[in-house]
């Protein structure tokens, strides 16, 4: 979200540079193998190179960028071995969540309240997709998920599963960029995920989950299906 201006001013200069940057990145403005310098960030958003130069360094250590002496960095692509790793995190936590969730253990929500948090996060998600704002769409898709999990009302893999939001986004705006037509498929399975919730159908969430991983992030695998 766009910060103000006066919001802005009283953000540290790194801080800036770092969140303006990762956001290019996460986007896919700046695409996996572009080479950007110090200079073109710091021109963009008017600073010196300094923090921009921390800003590289602290998304360099997050694994977002390579950083090459005396040119800069290129952006670094989503390692398939990480994206199998971050979908199998996924399915496990959000799947435990659900089973929890069903169970009654600790949660802070009913089915019926869990399932109309999803529907409204779906509802956005159509008025995203209504004015093909990938960005906004993808940024929704994190959150439906996410609210699958705080439903499950487990502080440790709530925390857990917020680290993987930056990873979740960025893999949904490459899978879904260049195949729009997908939306719509997202869309159906994400209500279709939201009724299971709703009858306490466990084990119809966790097939359900898989097959929408799959098909959207793995779609060689779940062709197969």
């Amino acid at each position: 979200m766009p910060q103000s201006s006066s919001d802005s001013a009283t953000v540290p200069a790194a801080v800036r540079a770092y969140l303006a940057t990762k956001e290019l990145v996460l986007t896919g403005e700046l695409p996996a193998g572009h080479l950007l310098s110090e200079g073109d960030i710091a021109e963009r958003l008017g600073m010196s190179r300094t923090p921009v130069r921390e800003a590289f360094l602290r998304l360099q250590a997050e694994e977002l960028l390579h950083l090459i002496p005396k040119r800069g960095a290129v952006v670094a692509p989503v390692a398939p071995g990480e994206a199998d790793d971050v979908l199998d995190a996924r399915e496990a936590i959000e799947t435990a969540a659900v089973r929890r969730l069903v169970r009654g253990v600790n949660t802070g929500a009913s089915l019926s309240e869990a399932a109309a948090g999803l529907r409204a996060i779906v509802r956005r998600q159509h008025e995203h997709a209504a004015s093909d704002d990938l960005v906004a769409f993808a940024d929704a898709d994190e959150a439906f998920h996410r609210a699958i999990v705080a439903a499950g009302g487990n502080a440790l893999t709530t925390r857990f599963y917020a680290t993987l939001a930056d990873r979740q986004r960025r893999m949904s705006i490459h899978a879904l960029g260049p195949n729009r037509g997908h939306v719509e498929v997202v869309l159906r399975e994400h209500s279709a995920l939201a009724d299971a919730v709703a009858e306490g159908d466990a084990d119809g969430f966790a097939e359900l989950l898989r097959s929408h991983l799959d098909g959207t992030h793995r779609p060689e695998r779940g062709s197969r299906r």
